[in-house]
């Protein structure tokens, strides 16, 4: 550190009196001259940096309450000696099931009840489960597009292969659906593959037209015909003493407890199917059959 120090200058002129009493008259008065200034050069002091404050960012991913569990279906069931899937305990996810509708076509550009009816397509044939062998030829079937509401509370657009000469009834039927917000998981065209697969006993595909045989029978069901309908199949299960179709369904066998996407004696399902003639498979004795409607009863 370097220091300077400047040399005092001081000049004191001093008279005293004889007595060492106060000045007198001629003498002249006491001059005090200031004291010597010392200056220091101190060091200098950088300036203090101040940094901002540094921002951390969160992102954060919101899982939507109507996910679809990402093991659906892909867990194949051990098999009964039936040949139906064992029936397993309802999975905690699905025992309010109220699941996101996976979008396969465009929803209506109006957000309102829309429809079409037309002669099948040649790709929607080739990804349904039609044969040669079905009971029912392919000008005997019509491609319906329906607009339907979501658990998601979306409104999407369904499509389905029913007989042609009820295509017109099935929209008048679908659009009371539409109008009483009753919500629908899906709605589409089931495969040929499918027919055959492994169960997985959660699926829920509303549909009409599948080429199979009925449930425990050899005859062709009514949706081979493209004459019945199931709703909700899962919400809707089929039971016939231990059995239940889908197998995972087992928590909608009590309908007493009325979850969203179940149907009910007298409610807007039924009864519009019922103004078309269509018969509930709730209503059967020997067993019940919740999610299905047809045009014989059957």
């Amino acid at each position: 550190m370097n220091r300077t120090v400047l040399a005092p200058a001081v000049a004191i002129a001093v008279t005293l009196s004889a007595c060492g009493g106060s000045a007198g008259a001629d003498e002249a008065p006491t001059t005090l001259l200031p004291a010597p200034t010392t200056t220091s050069s101190a060091p200098t002091t950088p300036p203090t940096t101040v940094q901002p404050p540094t921002t951390t960012t969160t992102t954060t991913t919101t899982v939507s309450p109507f996910a679809r569990p990402d093991w659906l279906g892909t867990r194949p069931l051990p098999l009964r000696d039936d040949g139906h899937g064992a029936v397993l305990a309802t999975p905690t996810e699905l025992v309010d099931r109220r699941l996101e509708t996976v979008r396969l076509l465009p929803p209506p550009a109006s957000g309102e009840f829309e429809f079409t009816i037309q002669p099948v397509p040649d790709d929607v044939l080739a990804r349904s489960s039609w044969t040669p062998d079905c009971p029912v030829g392919v000008d005997g079937l019509a491609y319906v597009t329906v607009s339907h509401v979501g658990f998601d509370g979306g409104v999407h657009t369904g499509e389905l292969l029913v007989n042609a000469a009820w295509a017109e009834e099935i929209v008048g039927v679908f659009r009371e659906i539409f109008e009483a917000r009753f919500p629908i998981e899906q709605m589409r065209v089931i495969r040929l593959d499918e027919v055959d697969d492994p169960p997985t006993g959660d699926w829920n595909e509303t549909t009409s037209f599948v080429c199979r045989p009925a449930v425990g029978n050899t005859s062709w069901s009514q949706h081979a015909y493209g004459l019945a309908i199931d709703v909700n199949p899962f919400h809707n299960p089929y039971e016939k003493g231990d059995l239940v179709i889908p197998e995972l369904a087992s928590a909608y066998t009590d309908r007493a407890l009325l979850r969203p996407g179940m149907i009910q004696a007298d409610d807007v399902v039924v009864e519009a199917f019922a103004a078309i003639g269509w018969a509930w498979g709730g209503e059967w004795n020997s067993l019940k059959d919740w999610m299905h409607f047809s045009a014989s009863g059957g």
